[in-house]
């Protein structure tokens, strides 16, 4: 697919750009957050809702739908959207992460990543022909190449010898590509060594990709590293295809990211952390658990216009909380997504407007509000 990704305005004062996406299956205004749907389902949360509170595109997980249904299940029911029920773009992880995270169930090699399932204890062997195979039988409208996920302290010569490696695998998952009405991304790492981030931008530029991630980051590296080495990264990357800055996702390294250049974002934050009954409102963060609430007959946060701060006190879903109620889940996990869209909007205005000076109050970063 050709003239794929236009951008549309940069920002006077940093490297944030407005974007416009075309996918198969729809277009997509960047900067955008994709909310994580890992196994076919958003944790919590309808397909009509996430499109009611603006969400355009979901993220799904090869490793996870290989194990269960199985891709081939999914190709034989009509697709990854038909599955599911959702008819905008998905793209779809390539499982690196996810075997990464196995630990000493996982062992890698030239060929691929050899892993026990988490399900049964099964072997399985992932190697970069398998996932795009995979990608492309659920029919995502982005695919991911298959990379090795680098621990933040990995020696220098751990991640020197990974990084080539993933750059092979990623030069094995083009040749196997079949589909051309699904985007690829390629996936640069290098860890936390700016002279191996540069190494792998060089071999993977010229590859036939459509866009291209940095992953290997929010791993434990702290926060000045992660925006240190985002950054450098995405100076790095072409100017004109798609940035997806993977698994980053607090509200402030967001906003960072998007000033950074990134045009795409996912992390489970907004949904885990409701499920955890932490809230994230436009005063800061709010942990709904505290006996404070127990009375409190005000919304979760005035200022918000989602259903669940129109409708409901948080002396209520404190209750639901403490009650273990699955109300509690769809309801925190609607407020928090709606949030992340609602600033990714702010994002994309602040762009539009041309005014930088709005960038330091898109979210004030409190502990609690």
């Amino acid at each position: 697919m050709n003239g794929h990704f236009t951008i549309l305005k940069k920002d006077v004062a940093s490297n944030a750009r407005l974007g416009h996406l075309i996918t198969t299956h729809g277009d997509v205004e960047t900067p955008c957050f994709m909310p994580v749907g890992t196994q076919g389902t958003v944790k919590a949360m309808l397909p009509r809702d996430l499109r009611d509170l603006g969400c355009q595109i979901l993220l799904g997980n090869t490793y996870h739908l290989y194990l269960r249904p199985g891709h081939e299940v999914i190709r034989a029911l009509g697709g990854l959207h038909r599955f599911m029920g959702w008819d905008g773009p998905i793209l779809t992880d390539s499982g690196g992460y996810q075997v990464f995270s196995l630990g000493a169930m996982r062992k890698i090699s030239e060929e691929g990543a050899q892993f026990q399932s988490h399900l049964d204890g099964s072997s399985h062997l992932l190697t970069p022909e398998k996932a795009v195979e995979i990608q492309q039988a659920l029919g995502s409208d982005i695919a991911m190449t298959l990379d090795e996920c680098i621990p933040s302290d990995a020696t220098r010569e751990y991640v020197r010898a990974s990084t080539a490696r993933t750059i092979r695998w990623a030069q094995r998952c083009a040749a196997a590509r079949t589909r051309r009405d699904q985007l690829m991304f390629g996936i640069i790492q290098g860890g936390l060594f700016e002279d191996l981030r540069r190494y792998c931008v060089e071999e993977m530029a010229p590859l036939p990709f459509e866009g291209f991630a940095v992953g290997g980051l929010g791993m434990g590296e702290g926060e000045e590293q992660l925006h240190a080495i985002g950054s450098f990264t995405a100076d790095l990357l072409p100017v004109a295809q798609p940035r997806y800055l993977m698994g980053v996702g607090r509200p402030q390294d967001i906003i960072n990211g998007v000033r950074a250049g990134f045009d795409l974002f996912d992390c489970v934050i907004p949904t885990r952390n409701a499920r955890n009954g932490t809230l994230y409102t436009w005063q800061g963060k709010m942990n709904i658990k505290r006996a404070e609430f127990a009375g409190d007959s005000r919304p979760l946060d005035g200022s918000c216009g989602c259903y669940c701060c129109r409708n409901f006190s948080r002396a209520y879903l404190r209750h639901l909380y403490m009650a273990g109620e699955i109300l509690s889940a769809q309801l925190n996990s609607l407020h928090n997504l709606y949030f992340y869209h609602r600033l990714m909007d702010k994002c994309r205005e602040t762009i539009h407007s041309g005014h930088a000076e709005n960038w330091t109050r898109l979210w004030q970063p409190s502990e609690d509000a």
